[in-house]
């Protein structure tokens, strides 16, 4: 199954010590996250980790007041509830979709029990295996990669990998190092990048149930039984990674619910700040690789489809796939709702229903507040259409009445404020400062125009 896969890579380290090959797109994101590991040797990086520890510490306890969802005990429940990844169907995100819609798809898709899970069709389950397990490798890769130069935590990296951090001078080990829990030391993890759990002087205690229902608490999914990140390396967040292609997949699936479906996937990478279990910076890290990851599986980049992946059947044409995904999904939708899609997306009563609080809620999400570490590109519209292209798939897929120059435009208009930690100006960077939330709001409000004229 793949629902344990962070646990079961921190845990099961072989022995060889040869170097391993990245995969293409491995490369391209640890190129695009290597920024985090410059940021010790200038003001505005130091600056920027120095607030990413405080920020993180203040949102876990609740000295800082987030604009969230829930009230604050409420959102440490769902927190508590979004530890458990239903990656097999993405059942647990399906509450984006709202009230009638989201009942309907988790009446198709839902878990049994930690193993066991049923799907929407066959083709929404591969569209779903195939997406993850693209976005979840290049996660995972990026733990260690940043942590100690390694695949696993032994196995040493490529040269192509390693002449990243060579090439910019780069170091590892960030958090432990700045945090005063470098790698192996007492209470530390025992490969780098420790996590808040282990590095913050206190750690709220979150009791509750689970998403199976089960009596648990923050501890047991931080430092077991149940999920042992003791030594599984911080940056990027994993369940955020996971959180925002499910989310994104849902969305291009169901577009009358776009923005709420990206509201979740912010809600679902925050819920990790909550649990002790990520700083503010693995959260964004997982939201730029997740985001720039679909964009190249959507434009159907050759670097991307057809490729033979773990526990997934091979897809040598992504739009093609997501475009059955789409038709079976939204058959099975309108069975389970009674009527059309688009006037069951309406029928909400959930957290979801409010777009005010929406919007609050994923804006403070957005950069966390953290310190501009690139001022060059602060306040400065970053070109999507030059720097990133295939970005517009993001909105086309959904949106098809949309050009992707259209798309690529909307973009670039909502962006967030540019300059941060990972807004080196590259093609990878510009995708941390992309504002979905917005972007999708702008491109309903573009196609809806276009169908009346």
């Amino acid at each position: 199954m793949r629902i344990f896969n962070l646990f079961v890579i921190s845990l099961g380290l072989v022995s060889a010590t040869h170097a391993e090959a990245q995969t293409a797109s491995n490369i391209a994101v640890l190129k695009g996250l290597s920024p985090l590991t410059v940021l010790s040797k200038s003001a505005n990086g130091k600056a920027a980790l120095s607030s990413n520890y405080a920020v993180t510490g203040g949102i876990q306890t609740g000295d800082i007041r987030q604009a969230t969802l829930l009230p604050f005990t409420e959102q440490q429940q769902q927190a508590l509830r979004d530890a458990f990844i239903t990656d097999g169907n993405l059942a647990q995100l399906a509450d984006g979709l709202g009230t009638t819609l989201g009942g309907a798809y988790v009446a198709r898709a839902h878990y049994q029990d930690r193993e066991h899970f049923t799907n929407v069709s066959q083709a929404v389950a591969d569209l779903i295996a195939y997406t993850n397990a693209t976005t979840a490798p290049d996660s995972n890769s990026g733990k260690y990669f940043f942590a100690n130069t390694t695949t696993d935590g032994k196995n040493p990296v490529s040269a192509e990998a390693l002449e990243i951090l060579q090439k910019i001078g780069g170091s590892v080990d960030v958090f432990g190092t700045n945090y005063g829990r470098p790698a192996g030391s007492p209470g530390a993890d025992a490969f780098g990048d420790s996590r808040p759990f282990q590095t913050q002087p206190q750690t709220l205690t979150i009791i509750g149930r689970d998403y199976l229902g089960v009596p648990a608490n923050n501890t047991v999914y931080n430092r077991g039984p149940v999920m042992n990140l003791t030594d599984s390396p911080s940056f990027p967040s994993g369940h955020t990674t996971y959180g925002y292609m499910g989310s994104i997949l849902l969305a291009v699936l169901v577009p009358q619910r776009y923005p709420q479906m990206i509201t979740r996937a912010s809600e679902y990478g925050n819920d990790r700040i909550l649990m002790g279990a990520h700083y503010a910076m693995d959260v964004l890290a997982g939201r730029t690789l997740a985001t720039y990851d679909l964009a190249h599986l959507l434009a159907n980049d050759s670097a991307y489809i057809g490729q033979t992946l773990k526990n997934a059947p091979v897809i040598k044409d992504y739009q093609a796939a997501v475009k059955t995904a789409q038709a079976e999904l939204t058959e099975a939708l309108k069975a389970g709702c009674g009527a059309e899609i688009r006037s069951c997306a309406h029928d909400d009563t959930s957290r979801f229903s409010d777009p005010a609080i929406n919007q609050s809620a994923y804006d403070a999400t957005q950069t966390y507040g953290l310190p501009v570490v690139y001022p060059e590109n602060f306040g400065v519209k970053e070109d999507v259409n030059k720097l990133a292209p295939e970005a517009g798939y993001l909105l086309t897929t959904a949106f098809p009445s949309l050009t992707l120059e259209e798309a690529n435009q909307i973009l670039t208009a909502t962006e967030g404020p540019g300059g941060g930690f990972l807004d080196n100006g590259s093609s990878f960077g510009v995708y941390s400062r992309l504002n979905l939330y917005a972007a999708s709001l702008a491109a309903m409000e573009l196609s809806e125009r276009k169908k009346v004229q």
